[in-house]
C-alpha cells in the first residue's frame, strides 16, 4: 500500500484520481476549498471519494511553504499535483494570482517532494503552454508560445519540474491535459454551461465564430494516464501530451449536445475572448510509447454520459 498525496484533491481531476486510489493506498488530499467556484461543489467532490474508502483530508494553501512540507513528509510515496489557480479569462484579468499558486506553489509543492525522498511528483500540466499554433497535432516538440498568462504559468511549473529531475534527480512527469470534461467538472466550463442552458431552453453565448477547435479528453481517460505513472516510466523529467485524439469545432459540440439533449435553445455569438487558444489537438504518440497511454471515449459516447450525469444532479438538486 503506497501512501499518496493529492494537491487540489477536492477539484474535479484531483477528486477522480482520489477515487480510484482510495481502495488500495493511504490517500492525503489536500485543498484550500477556495471561492474560484462554489466550495459546496467541492464538498459534494470529497463527499464521492469517501464514497469509495477512506482517507485523510487537509485544508491548507500550497503556497505556504511550511504547509506544504508538513503534509509531504518522509513517509509519503507518491505526490499527484493537481492544484492549481485555473481559469484563462481570469489570469488575463490578473495574472498575479496563477503565478503565485501555479509557479510559486509547484515550487513549494517539489522542494517539499525533493526534502522527503518523494518517488515521483506527479504534476497537471495544459495544452495552454502551446498557444499559437504552428502546426497540428501539437506534439511534445512544437513552440511553446502561450497566449495567457495562466499558459505562461504552467508552463513555468513544467520547467521547474524538468529542473528538480536534471539538477536535484526527483522523479517528475507533467502531463499536458487537453481541455478534460465528465462529470464533477467545473461550472465555468463550455460544456457544463452549454448542457446547463439548453437542459433549461436558456440562451446560449459562443464567444468567437464557433469555428475554434478542441481535443476534448473524457475524465476516464485522464485518470488511467495518471494511473499508470505509479508504474515504472521511463520519461522523467519529460511533459507529455494527454488528449482525447480528435478535435471539433465548437459549433460541432452544439450539434452533439442539441442532438443528446433535444434543445432548440438560442445561440448569441459575441466578440471571441483574449486568452482563449484558437485551435489544439493532441499527439500523444510520446505518452503511448512510455506510459501506455491510448483514449478509450470518443466524443460522442462521454457527452452523453456527462449529459446523463448532469440531468441526474439537477433532478437532485431540485
Amino acid at each position: 500500500m503506497a501512501k499518496i498525496v493529492i494537491t487540489g484533491g477536492a477539484g474535479f481531476i484531483g477528486s477522480h484520481i482520489a477515487e480510484s486510489l482510495v481502495t488500495d493506498n493511504e490517500v492525503v488530499v489536500i485543498d484550500n476549498l477556495d471561492g474560484y467556484y462554489s466550495p459546496s461543489l467541492k464538498q459534494r467532490n470529497l463527499d464521492s471519494i469517501s464514497a469509495k474508502g477512506d482517507y485523510t483530508f487537509i485544508n491548507g494553501d500550497i503556497t505556504d511553504l511550511k504547509f506544504v512540507r508538513s503534509v509531504i513528509s518522509s513517509d509519503v510515496d507518491y505526490v499527484y499535483h493537481e492544484a492549481a489557480q485555473a481559469g484563462v479569462r481570469i489570469s488575463v484579468e490578473d495574472p498575479f494570482k496563477p503565478n503565485d499558486v501555479n509557479v510559486v506553489g509547484t515550487l513549494n509543492v517539489l522542494q517539499s517532494s525533493l526534502d522527503a525522498g518523494v518517488n515521483r511528483v506527479i504534476n497537471a500540466s495544459s495544452s495552454s503552454v502551446y498557444g499559437k499554433v504552428e502546426y497540428l497535432p501539437f506534439d511534445e516538440k512544437h513552440p511553446t508560445q502561450p497566449v495567457s498568462p495562466y499558459g505562461v504559468s504552467k508552463l513555468a511549473a513544467e520547467h521547474y519540474c524538468r529542473v528538480f529531475n536534471e539538477v536535484y534527480d526527483l522523479s517528475t512527469v507533467s502531463l499536458r491535459y487537453f481541455t478534460v470534461y465528465g462529470p464533477r467538472m467545473r461550472p465555468d466550463l463550455a460544456i457544463s454551461i452549454f448542457t446547463d442552458r439548453m437542459l433549461k431552453n436558456e440562451p446560449i453565448t459562443i464567444f468567437g465564430n464557433g469555428e475554434q477547435t478542441r481535443d476534448f479528453t473524457y475524465i476516464d481517460d485522464i485518470v488511467k494516464a495518471n494511473l499508470n505513472l505509479l508504474k515504472k516510466s521511463n520519461a522523467d523529467g519529460c511533459a507529455m501530451n494527454i488528449g482525447g485524439g480528435n478535435r471539433i469545432t465548437v459549433n460541432e459540440l452544439l450539434t452533439y449536445l442539441r442532438k443528446i439533449t433535444g434543445s432548440m435553445s438560442e445561440v448569441i455569438y459575441s466578440d471571441q475572448q483574449k486568452g482563449d487558444a484558437e485551435h489544439t489537438l493532441a499527439d500523444t504518440g510520446f505518452a503511448r510509447e512510455h506510459i501506455g497511454y491510448v483514449p478509450e471515449i470518443d466524443i460522442e459516447n462521454g457527452l452523453k454520459k456527462f449529459v446523463e450525469w448532469y440531468t441526474k444532479s439537477l433532478q437532485h438538486l431540485s
